[in-house]
């Protein structure tokens, strides 16, 4: 019995590579254990961020992190959790929800460049100095309250941007309704 336990064990060293005179000194009472030493399985745990992490990605990013990483600093801390198929199935509910409110918001803005476009001639009074001069300069809040007048439309003054204007005269100045949608609209600068 032994003899044939023996020559299984030899037989199966001999296919990873062993040789045979290592097994043959061992006495019939040992038993002779191969080690393979195999590659380490690369681990990775699929997670979405909570919030943004520096030097890893930002809010709802999905991302491949080392499972220490997550179960010891992200999970704790509350910055991120696993994935799971309920989780991916809200996150584009959530992202098609996001997109639809960006077209939404592109196409007021549209309509609201259209709106300035063809209401002509924003006409802004100065006290006037010599010549064409006048007394300051035309400034943003300025335009921003002849707008509130006229069409009764709130429009922040960070989006408005003019020439200096310091004479009487026609300019046109330009309000970023949208990062990829702006309107001109012309400004008639006169002294009383």
């Amino acid at each position: 019995m032994a003899s044939s336990s023996a020559a299984a064990t030899l037989s199966w060293l001999h296919s990873f590579g062993g040789s045979p005179r290592e097994t043959t000194k061992l006495s019939d009472k040992r038993t002779v254990i191969a080690v393979v030493a195999q590659k380490k399985a690369k681990k990775s745990r699929k997670i979405i961020l909570k919030e943004d992490v520096p030097d890893l990605g930002s809010k709802g990013q999905l991302l491949d992190v080392k499972p220490g990483y997550f179960r010891n600093y992200l999970h704790p801390m509350g910055k991120a959790q696993m994935v799971t198929p309920l989780l991916l199935k809200e996150m584009r509910m959530e992202e098609e929800r996001i997109e639809a409110e960006k077209k939404r918001v592109k196409e007021e803005a549209q309509q609201l460049a259209l709106m300035f476009q063809t209401f002509g001639v924003f006409k802004v009074k100065r006290k006037g100095g010599k010549g064409k001069q006048i007394f300051g300069t035309v400034t943003p809040q300025d335009l921003v309250d002849i707008i509130k007048a006229q069409l009764q439309r709130d429009v922040d003054k960070r989006i408005v941007f003019l020439p200096e204007i310091r004479e009487t005269g026609d300019y046109i100045a330009e309000l970023k309704l949208h990062p990829e949608v702006s309107a001109q609209i012309k400004v008639y600068v006169y002294a009383n």
